[in-house]
């Protein structure tokens, strides 16, 4: 037993070699020499939690080449020091801002230079993976000649998330160590895999646990160790022929997902493997030119802007969760998803409801859900041990957090309230996740209003990353930090919100699917309402997104809205609420605007002659959102213009490329912007008027 005990703390224990000397003449290395001459190279980035690759790390490594290069050490390790992981890639602040392609490929090249210099070095070395080995990470592991990856690391190459592709070396030395057809569809779609994957593929050597490092290392450096390395298919699907038939297969792949006009890095990358994946100098040599040019691009500059959103909006999180128990009240499809996810994310959770079918129906969700998203059996059962069904709701008594997720309606909510402030800790939270309902109206009848405030996911909550945190003026503000620490601590992105109608997501979001109804009713095919919604980059159109939604919700969030904001939003067709009342209410009943089969919307194409899609039906769909951006900035809803980008991307998908509606809008230019609102309020009404909130839009 207690050699167990002790095998478990060894595997904690990061094997780093010799201790480092403390006067080390390096800022993010440490370099030592073990007893069999081996040198430890341990990648330590000074003031940083995690390894990236700064233009300054890289300059400090290749002057420790350099000292390589003269000692000549019987053998290399390269591990990181850093209990994160590998290196997590670039440094990504040096990409921001770029627009120049030659000053980028100049800096490329010197980093081409360090990576080939290690790849060119005469000693034999080996990279030790741990934790997140990612892009240029997995480019300097891939110069090395032998890696040996810890149990529970992770490969990727992330890059095209970012509009790019590799730009260290990686598209040439990746797709001739593994086969070219898993290597580029891991490029091609920035999907992570793990070791014992790595193995398969080959581009690990082999797995060891921390406890076994010291033997594994020894093992590569003196040849003991069987590398892997590329058989005779790999030169096969490098060839020419081979190439131009994969490369052809993979563009139509690519566009079923990444159209050309919007998302370039793909096909730059399956350009580059068919021009020249046949000869590793050439295509390292356009590996830079191809990376410069995409750089500058909108698209990467965009996309590179939304990788600091996310990160801007996980810092307004906080820290400090105090939120351990969480009741959620109401099993149905948002209710029942957001249990799972707090389960899924370590929290304890009961949920309740008024009948037991709907919590059966959210358990089986959660074990389906648990069962694609956690790879080992034993963390699904932990995780569905965390989820308990609680009919009695007594539950609530031990909560931190309660969660109410009943339907849409005041009195009903009010009444559940009525039933739950008695049994509530002093100290708990409660939230609400209406969509619609203003707190002002729901805190009329609570003892303590100060305590209640909103908590709005988006559907599917396990995918879309957005909570709108909602507040009115009478609440406690310890309460709403504790509530955003909460919304970070389930791997969250908050949006602190006034409480408003629709909040922002919605209020933005249903003028965009209100507008394709007017659309409808002038008997534009809906097909082609969803085209020039995607032609724009959103992720589906706004007729099929109505019946994802449902459209008794879309129904009754519209009616809210108009009641609200009148005749700035567009009418709600009769026809719609008969389609409600027959109970065609989209995904969810198998019929909507589109009839539904096994989750997907059966869609025949536009017929080849007839209206296609113009720049007005665009404008009509898009501009209203960016409009009610606007509005909410302007009324102090919200009071930073890129959090309410972050908000519509990672809340509603909107087109991540443009930005968000506000970037796009700045992009576009406000005048133009703004004349073309009027330009469509004078021919099909004042809905589309521009908000005074223009005039001072920077």
């Amino acid at each position: 037993m207690e050699s167990k005990v002790l095998d478990v703390l060894d595997d904690r224990t990061l094997a780093l070699g010799p201790k480092p000397d403390v006067t080390s003449p390096y800022r993010h290395f440490k370099l030592t020499r073990d007893a069999d001459g081996i040198a430890w190279l341990l990648f330590d980035r000074g003031g940083a939690s995690t390894n990236t690759l700064s233009s300054d790390v890289m300059e400090e490594f290749d002057k420790v080449l350099g000292e390589l290069e003269s000692q000549r050490p019987a053998g290399l390790v390269i591990r990181s020091a850093k209990k994160s992981g590998f290196i997590a890639g670039a440094d990504v602040n040096e990409f921001r801002g770029a627009s120049d392609a030659s000053v980028v490929e100049t800096a490329i090249s010197r980093a081409h230079a360090i990576i080939d210099r290690l790849e060119a070095l005469r000693v034999p070395d080996v990279a030790v993976i741990h934790g997140f080995c990612l892009g240029g990470g997995l480019e300097v592991a891939l110069a090395c000649q032998s890696r040996i990856a810890i149990d529970g690391a992770r490969f990727g190459f992330p890059e095209v998330m970012l509009g790019l592709h590799p730009g260290l070396g990686g598209t040439a030395r990746f797709t001739r160590q593994v086969s070219p057809v898993q290597a580029m569809t891991l490029m091609l779609t920035g999907r992570t895999i793990d070791a014992r994957r790595a193995k398969a593929l080959g581009l690990v050597d082999a797995i060891a646990q921390e406890r076994h490092v010291k033997n594994a290392v020894k093992d590569a450096v003196f040849g003991r160790l069987k590398r892997s390395r590329p058989g005779v298919l790999n030169t096969m699907l490098n060839s020419a022929p081979a190439r131009g038939f994969l490369a052809s297969r993979m563009r139509r792949e690519a566009a079923k997902s990444a159209p050309a006009e919007h998302y370039p890095a793909p096909y730059g990358l399956i350009d580059l493997w068919e021009k020249h994946g046949g000869d590793k100098v050439a295509m390292l040599s356009n590996e830079k030119t191809s990376f410069a040019h995409l750089m500058v691009t909108p698209t990467a500059q965009n996309l590179i802007r939304v990788f600091f959103l996310r990160d801007e909006m996980k810092k307004l999180a906080g820290s400090g969760n105090k939120v351990e128990h969480v009741h959620v009240i109401g099993a149905g499809a948002m209710g029942g998803d957001i249990a799972a996810w707090c389960a899924h994310e370590g929290m304890r959770v009961t949920l309740a409801d008024m009948k037991p079918e709907p919590i059966a129906g959210a358990i089986k969700r959660a074990a389906d859900l648990f069962g694609k998203i956690i790879r080992k059996p034993t963390e699904v059962r932990d995780a569905l041990d965390r989820l308990a069904p609680d009919m009695s709701g007594e539950g609530v008594r031990n909560a931190d957090l309660i969660i109410e997720a009943v339907p849409e309606k005041l009195e009903l909510k009010q009444k559940v309230y009525a039933g739950l402030e008695p049994k509530m800790k002093e100290s708990a939270i409660l939230a609400t996740n209406t969509s619609s309902i203003p707190l002002q109206d729901l805190r009329t009848t609570l003892q303590r209003p100060e305590r209640l405030l909103g908590l709005h996911f988006f559907n599917p909550v396990s995918r879309l990353q957005l909570v709108e945190v909602v507040s009115h003026d009478g609440n406690d503000p310890a309460l709403l930090k504790e509530a955003m620490a909460f919304v970070g601590a389930i791997d969250r992105l908050p949006l602190p919100v006034k409480s408003s109608p629709g909040f922002v997501v919605n209020r933005a979001l249903t003028p965009y699917m209100l507008e394709a109804m007017v659309m409808l009713d002038e008997r534009i095919d809906q097909r082609l309402i969803d085209a020039a919604a995607e032609k724009f980059g959103m992720p589906m159109g706004p007729i099929e997104l109505a019946d994802q939604v449902g459209l008794d919700i879309c129904l009754d969030v519209g009616d809210m809205l108009r009641s609200k904001f009148g005749d700035l939003l567009p009418p709600t067709p009769a026809w719609l609420r008969e389609k409600v009342a027959k109970g065609e209410l989209g995904r969810k009943s198998g019929k909507g605007f589109y009839t539904w089969k096994d989750g997907r919307a059966e869609k025949g194409p536009l017929p080849e002659t007839g209206p296609r899609v113009t720049d007005e039906m665009i404008d009509r769909l898009v501009l209203p959102m960016s409009n009610v951006c606007v509005a909410c900035l302007r009324e102090g809803i919200v009071d930073n213009a890129d959090v309410v980008d972050g908000a519509m991307i990672f809340g509603t998908g909107y087109a991540p490329f443009r930005g968000g509606p506000l970037n796009y809008a700045r992009t576009r230019g406000a005048d133009d912007v703004v004349s073309t609102l009027r330009r469509l309020a004078e021919k099909f009404g004042g809905r589309f008027t521009p908000d005074a909130g223009w005039e001072t839009f920077k």
